[in-house]
């Protein structure tokens, strides 16, 4: 059986580059060959590579795992490799010299324990990635986040905290009702911080989850687990939004109550712990809070969704999962979308609207009127057009045993809310533009931050080519034009799009958009695009494929 003991199976340390290379000759590197070229030759000759502990452990998948030929051919849905490498990559194409800083990934990275496999995508044990640019060159590293909830798997070889879907199995009925003590008091919720990752104001790293616990302090340059995110107050709470709004002045999130069905919504300053008050939504439907995976934010207010796919204790205590997890959805309660006053924390509209899903919300900016009033308020989002289905497509036998046949992917779209600040008590959901555009895919967005709050014209995700079981092209949403440019690679799964501004930029897409591919092969590479005309600028292999990924943040050179 497979462990998880620290005097496991010796790594490989990374390939040290060679010392110089041949104009125009093909250079072996991890079993393959990349062209190099005079351009190139300067930005690739290097003497050192950064080196790794030659002692950590290996993560052996199980053996008697059910390995299906298309697994076997796509790393984006197995265990990543190893615990920890670093190197150097080659770089195809040219990188722009003022693409200084490194673009952290966070994920889901490890879904086995011994020879169990998880469940769920969410369930993964935390993966981040690095990927370090500087003066044309391109380090990356990759690391498993420290969490308590990883450290006990790996020290008793079984999940040992509740996960997304995963609980963990008692050995007898007193170790059951001590777990449901544990779960009352939020003390077996995981910290598995696996879902994104922040730079904060004042310049800390903090990678968050669902669970307040879950939000841990790592060092962006070397990937170290530096400890807990320790709140400084007593506003309590079990769990907040896994995408608080962050700025270089401050946090903001919410956290549902789930006594009295609501959401505090609160604030942060730069260079504190202290979560500070702002206001509080009641719900208008029960019999609980909606799911709040994020939620959009404008120049002067906050934007409160509550959604029909609502927090259910009921599966929450329950052994095996549901199709909807720890969710139920309760259309009869309808939707609705709340807006609240950042400055005094009063509630200025509070409207129903069109039932909805959706994971992530791209931005929300305030539409004036002829006279220069504030009207209405409009928020996007990725929505999956209210199918629930989605979250039961990620399991990870449906993700793994796909074999390109049968179109499975739910309908998505960028909605957009138009919510009136005159009292009405209806808002309008629409899509932003035509579905089809983007291959009735959307997920995983970004935009420039510069336009944070702000009437923006672009944003970047996650859309599909079909017949497709996931989101497999990145797309660039023109919401002026109404159009998309796609790109492409056959069988492959691309991650998050993360768009980087170029200092100085005067056009809102003027910069590049990283993001990290699993290719068909089961190989695996960083991908660059020009954020204006979305054409391919460089990539760079990895040495082995990596799982999929979920969200990150750019951490610029000081």
């Amino acid at each position: 059986m497979a462990s998880f003991s620290s005097s496991a199976i010796k790594i490989y340390c990374n390939k040290i580059l060679p010392d110089r290379f041949d104009h125009d000759k093909d250079e072996p590197y991890f079993g393959s060959k990349v062209k190099i070229n005079e351009k190139n030759k300067k930005n690739l000759d290097l003497k050192l590579v950064t080196k790794v502990a030659s002692q950590l452990p290996v993560i052996v998948p199980p053996r008697d795992q059910h390995v299906t030929k298309k697994e076997k051919k796509l790393a984006a849905w197995t265990s990543v490799r190893q615990e920890r490498w670093e190197g150097e990559l080659v770089v195809e194409g040219e990188l722009p010299l003022w693409l200084n800083g490194t673009y952290l990934r966070n994920g889901p990275g490890q879904w086995h324990i011994g020879n169990y496999n998880f469940r769920h995508l969410f369930d993964g044990y935390a993966t981040l990635v690095r990927l370090h640019f500087e003066n044309g060159r391109l380090i990356m590293g990759h690391r498993q986040v420290e969490s308590e909830a990883y450290k006990a798997a790996r020290s008793n070889n079984k999940i040992c905290y509740r996960e997304f879907s995963e609980v963990p199995k008692p050995d007898n009925f007193l170790a059951y009702i001590g777990d449901m003590a544990k779960l009352l008091s939020g003390s077996s919720l995981t910290d598995n911080a696996n879902t994104g990752v922040v730079k904060l104001g004042d310049g800390r790293v903090v990678c968050l989850t669902e669970t307040i616990k879950g939000s841990i302090v790592i060092d962006p340059n070397t990937l170290d687990t530096i400890g807990k995110f320790e709140y400084s107050d007593t506003l309590g709470g079990l769990i907040h939004s896994a995408h608080p709004i962050v700025t270089d002045s401050e946090f903001i999130t919410l956290i549902p109550d789930l006594i009295n069905p609501g959401y505090l919504v609160v604030r942060m300053d730069a260079g504190t712990n202290e979560r500070k008050y702002i206001g509080r939504v009641s719900c208008r439907g029960g019999p609980a809070p909606g799911w709040v995976h994020s939620f959009p934010v404008t120049e002067n207010y906050i934007i409160v969704p509550e959604m029909p796919l609502r927090y259910c204790a009921q599966n929450l205590l329950k052994a095996e999962p549901t199709p909807l997890y720890k969710f139920e959805w309760h259309p009869h309660s309808k939707a609705f979308m709340h807006v609240m006053c950042k400055a005094s924390g009063n509630i200025v509209a509070s409207v129903e609207v069109p039932l909805y899903v959706t994971f992530h919300f791209i931005n929300g900016y305030e539409e004036k009127d002829e006279d220069g009033r504030v009207s209405a308020v409009i928020a996007d989002c990725c929505e999956h057009s209210a199918d629930t289905t989605i979250l039961d497509k990620l399991r990870l036998d449906n993700l793994r045993s796909y074999a390109g046949k049968g179109d499975v992917l739910p309908d998505a779209r960028v909605g957009r809310f138009r919510i009136p600040l005159d009292g009405s008590p209806y808002g309008e959901l629409e899509a932003a533009l035509d579905p089809n555009e983007h291959g009735r895919g959307m997920d995983m967005c970004s935009m420039n931050p510069a336009y944070l709050g702000k009437k923006y014209r672009y944003a970047y995700a996650c859309g599909a080519k079909r017949p497709c079981n996931f989101p497999n092209t990145l797309t660039k949403i023109d919401l002026f034009d109404k159009k998309a440019k796609n790109w492409y690679d056959d069988g492959a799964v691309p991650s998050e799009p993360f768009f980087v501004a170029r200092p100085g930029a005067t056009e809102e897409d003027e910069g590049v958009v990283i993001s990290m591919i699993s290719d068909k092969n089961g190989e695996g590479y960083a991908l660059i695009l020009d954020g204006s005309t979305f054409e391919e600028i460089a990539r760079a292999k990895f040495p082995y494929g990596l799982p999929y990924g979920l969200h990150g943040c750019w951490v610029p050179k000081k």
